[in-house]
Order: structure tokens, then C-alpha cells, then sequence
């Protein structure tokens, strides 16, 4: 698994945990200040396409998980 599918697997189960947490109508409703975080997510998702700029993907390179499907694991 590459780095760009775990941002979005990640981005994306914020997203809906935001929204199961923060609208009136969902089962597990908490507050509707729950859906600030969707727009936080929603937000970071637009600027890094911008700017390349995500912690996220910073955070598994130094992990080592790769880029793309093709690149060998870094090694320490």
C-alpha cells in the first residue's frame, strides 16, 4: 500500500466518523461540532493538492511506506 492510499483511506474515514458524530439525524449523533473537523479535513485535502504540503504522508515516509507501488521500502 502506497502512501497517497492511506492519506486518502484516513481522509476519508474522518470524513465519515465526522459526519456520523456531528449530524442530528446519525445513530451515534455527539455534537454538532463534530462537522468543524469535516471541514478541517476537507480543507487540508484542498490545500495539499496546492502545495504538496501534507503531515500525513510526511509522517509514513518516515515510516517507510512507499510512494508508489513501484519503490522498494526506505531503509533506517
Amino acid at each position: 500500500m502506497t502512501t497517497h492510499r492511506i492519506v486518502r483511506i484516513v481522509a476519508g474515514f474522518f470524513v465519515l466518523l465526522s459526519l456520523s458524530l456531528g449530524v442530528e439525524a446519525s445513530p451515534v449523533y455527539v455534537s454538532s461540532y463534530w462537522l468543524w473537523f469535516t471541514a478541517f479535513v476537507g480543507a487540508n485535502l484542498f490545500q495539499s493538492g496546492f502545495t504538496q504540503f501534507c503531515p500525513l504522508d510526511m509522517i509514513l515516509k518516515k515510516l517507510g511506506v512507499p510512494e508508489t507501488c513501484g519503490q522498494a521500502p526506505a531503509k533506517s
